[in-house]
């Protein structure tokens, strides 16, 4: 099958023709911005839509002060960050490897990033904030190193690496819940975390999170038509003047790292990276291009979407956010293993 063909089935695999893309993304926005701002009405306080515009129009200070600038805004902006960063790992990493059953969480690497942080949770709780970013990152380079070198020796199929996924993560969980049992006074904080909320997050994630979001989205658009000669298979994409190897590796760090920082600041939030990627590549088709902007989009609505309906279905009772994920994507998943025939 020659490039261009491949390119065409790509394209009317898709829900929407090219044409139309443009106009699905912007409607994706449009109702991005309108989950957005529905979540500042929702929780435990209930307020009016005059109230909300004045203390925004007023800035810091007022009755409401806490409630709108401190909680509810911060809240809303670092479920979009942390949704789209999700997406744009899953994207990357199902990019990469070809496997549709990858993603951050069945990687192992939202397991990896959240051992490493509990583990500096309850063995040094007073450390500075950014400290629990890099325990996240090298947990979850170390993770996804792992079962990298498995797969290098085993050489599994797609199904069988994302069960040897699976496993790695749950032996990581394990060790988890084993410092939780060991520091039984420190697992407030961990467990809330851990159970992937957003509940008490502030405005000092934002900017770091914003900026390197930035940054990794901007060098991932570098190299969305890599990523989809990529999908011809390596040997093809060798002899059409793609370096596979640096290309592999870059992009793979970039999920890495956005995933981590992730987890990071909300928790082990699962199957965003799956679900987004899954549905994205369902409205746009293959062409990374238009996918790795699609999907970030596609994981900020249903992160936000998740918080929203975290905290307002048994308001005054909070559920993790991570919690409505993994009932949505759990099924999911074992929907995608029982359609997979390459066992």
């Amino acid at each position: 099958m020659t490039i261009q063909t491949k390119a065409s089935s790509s394209r009317s695999n898709s829900l929407f023709a090219r044409k139309s893309a443009s106009r699905a993304v912007v409607l994706i926005i449009l109702m991005l911005f309108i989950l957005s701002v529905s979540s500042i009405f929702f929780g435990a306080s209930e307020l009016t839509l005059a109230q909300i515009w004045q203390h925004l129009q007023q800035g810091f200070g007022g009755d409401k002060d806490f409630i709108v600038w401190q909680h509810r805004l911060p809240r809303t902006l670092l479920s979009i960050l942390v949704g789209a960063s999700l997406g744009l790992s899953g994207s990357l990493v199902q990019g990469v490897i070809r496997n549709p059953l990858a993603s951050p969480d069945l990687m192992g690497i939202s397991a990896g990033a959240g051992f490493c942080a509990t583990l500096l949770l309850v063995m040094l709780p007073a450390a500075p904030t950014w400290w629990l970013s890099v325990a996240a990152l090298l947990g979850g380079l170390l993770a996804f190193s792992s079962i990298m070198l498995l797969a290098q020796i085993s050489q599994p199929t797609p199904a069988r690496l994302a069960l040897i996924g699976v496993a790695i993560s749950a032996f990581l969980a394990s060790g988890i819940n084993f410092l939780l049992v060991i520091y039984p006074v420190e697992i407030n904080t961990a467990m809330i975390w851990l159970t992937g909320s957003l509940w008490g997050r502030s405005w000092q994630h934002i900017p770091m999170l914003t900026i390197i979001f930035a940054v990794l989205m901007v060098i991932s658009m570098y190299l969305a038509w890599r990523l989809d000669v990529l999908g011809l298979g390596e040997e093809t994409a060798y002899h059409l003047g793609v370096s596979v190897k640096p290309l592999e590796f870059t992009t793979l760090f970039i999920a890495v790292v956005i995933a981590s920082l992730a987890v990071s600041v909300a928790g082990t939030v699962s199957f965003i990276g799956l679900l987004a990627p899954h549905i994205a590549r369902l409205l746009f088709g293959h062409q990374h291009r238009i996918l790795l902007p699609a999907s970030a989009l596609i994981g900020a609505i249903i992160l936000v979407t998740a918080d929203v309906l975290a905290r307002s279905l048994f308001a005054p009772i909070e559920l993790p956010a991570g919690v409505l994920t993994s009932v949505i994507g759990a099924p999911y998943f074992i929907f995608l293993l029982s359609r997979y025939k390459g066992w």
